[in-house]
């Protein structure tokens, strides 16, 4: 899930019925292009999730790193990507970022040890917090205000919603010969990207990120007007960033820690504590910072907090969910990895074919009602799943929650990113935005993380019938629904403000 910072508009309005140039639609292409990468990263991943296990001979609880590894990175980063971006400039990031993606991609393909292919996966999802954000910042710059860009946003909108269902669909065909093939493709892919964007992404006098080279003075830019000098290192937030990231990777691997040493042992109960100290000492840091890379005064916003716990709910139940499924459908019913990403369609492909109108929508209906619909159709998914015996019919047990969960994102998806920053100022949108993006990836990892360890803490002893197999996967689908339970509760208090509270 992404969302669009706020776009500036100093640029004069353009003719809608004007052409763009081959260097505009190639600029689209390699923005567009990343971005459909980088949201079909995690479903890659979750199709293959069986495979790999099997072939590094890893447990639930060490294969969820492919999953949280990259929304570790995604969220844990995002902040300090942001604040990266500002100071170097949304060129040399970008590009920098596609390197760092093609590298840790094929580094991924080649890994021979779980270890090695989480960190790659935790480089990959910073570097997707990156260019995700910057590649929107591109194109409010790059392209007119008006229609042209409403018309770049929308593809850019459009392969970003895509990407999850393209993931699906590659990871379980690619799957089937090499589960490596699904982490290598991307890698050639983004090089491609890399090449154009070299000719193609603006540079620094084009855009409003970034400073002067080193040692060019006010002359030296042609009657260029003068920019402020780039902010001194120490500005960059690298403590808290620091202490951010390993408290979340403390975190996760405190809870995935518990089914194998229980809550006791210094490996399980020792992490979590760091997990605490660490986050804590990055609140610290930020509150005695001149230059946060938290605002503070975003989370002053309810609209805020109810929509960033909210996704963080939606996100979270959902990646629970297939996590879930997956594990049943392949390692417990036989299920190939292509059949396996085909019966998930059914709740990624809706959200394709509505982005283009989800703001029409959301005009015409109002957020609150929809991100209230949209918590109440997947949590009565996760229940009807529940109480679906096994082996289930996919027809009537598998399907309707795919559907329910697929209708609700199509309501509350934009729903929840328009609410977010819509009670903040102008000036601290963007920012909200980040804090936002940061909440739905940590709940993605943290809910992933709990299904896994609960997955692994119920399993019966080797050699049970799969009914045990298939019972043991209950507590973790109880988990999902209590997660989509809470979005549900956080979504219903948003509609009672809207009825008591002031406009």
């Amino acid at each position: 899930m992404t969302s669009s910072p706020l776009l500036p508009s100093h640029t004069a309005p353009a003719p809608a019925h004007a052409w763009w140039s081959p260097r505009m639609w190639g600029l689209l292409v390699v923005l567009a292009g990343n971005m459909l990468i980088d949201a079909l990263e995690v479903s890659v991943a979750l199709v293959a999730l069986p495979a790999i296990g099997t072939d590094l001979g890893a447990p639930l609880t060490t294969m969820q790193w492919t999953i949280t590894g990259f929304a570790v990175g995604f969220g844990g980063l995002m902040l300090f990507g942001a604040r990266a971006v500002a100071l170097l400039g949304r060129r040399r990031v970008y590009l920098a970022a596609l390197v760092g993606f093609a590298a840790a991609s094929l580094v991924g393909a080649l890994a021979e040890d779980p270890s090695l292919l989480t960190a790659t996966r935790v480089v990959k999802g910073f570097c997707a917090a990156l260019t995700a954000p910057t590649g929107l910042a591109i194109i409010a710059t790059a392209f007119p205000e008006g229609p042209q860009r409403n018309r770049a946003l929308s593809v850019y909108t459009l392969f970003g919603a895509g990407g999850f269902t393209a993931g699906l669909l590659l990871s379980g065909w690619l799957t089937g010969f090499s589960w490596r093939l699904t982490f290598a493709f991307p890698a050639p892919a983004v090089l491609v990207l890399f090449v154009l964007g070299l000719r193609l992404i603006p540079g620094a006098g084009e855009e409003n990120g970034g400073g002067p080279p080193p040692g060019t003075t006010d002359g030296d830019r042609a009657g260029r007007p003068p920019r402020p000098p780039r902010p001194p290192l120490r500005r960059y937030g690298f403590a808290s960033a620091a202490a951010f990231l390993a408290g979340l990777l403390a975190l996760v691997q405190g809870i995935t820690s518990v089914p194998a040493h229980g809550w006791a042992d210094l490996r399980s109960a020792g992490l979590l504590a760091l997990a605490a100290g660490l986050l804590a000492l990055f609140v610290a840091l930020e509150r005695a910072s001149a230059h946060p890379l938290i605002r503070f005064e975003a989370l002053r916003s309810r609209a805020m907090i109810r929509s960033a716990l909210g996704a963080a709910c939606l996100n979270g139940s959902y990646l629970g969910l297939l996590f879930v499924l997956t594990h049943q459908l392949q390692s417990l019913a036989g299920w190939s990895p292509l059949r396996t990403a085909a019966a998930f369609l059914p709740a990624a492909a809706p959200l394709v074919v509505t982005a283009l109108f989800s703001g029409r929508i959301v005009a015409r209906f109002g957020a609150p009602r929809l991100i209230a619909a949209g918590a109440l159709l997947p949590f009565a998914g996760y229940l009807l799943l529940l109480r679906t015996p096994w082996p289930p019919a996919y027809a009537t047990g598998i399907l309707p929650t795919m559907l329910l969960v697929g209708a609700g994102f199509v309501l509350s998806f934009a729903a929840l990113n328009s609410q977010a920053t819509s009670q903040l100022p102008p000036a601290e949108r963007g920012a909200g935005s980040g804090l936002y993006q940061t909440a739905v990836q940590v709940g993605a990892a943290l809910s992933v993380a709990l299904v896994a360890a609960l997955l692994t803490g119920s399993a019966p002893p080797a050699g049970a019938a799969p009914a045990e197999f298939a019972e043991a996967c209950r507590p973790a689908l109880t988990l999902v629904a209590a997660v989509g339970g809470l979005g549900l509760l956080t979504a219903l208090t948003g509609l009672r403000s809207r009825r008591t509270g002031p406009p």
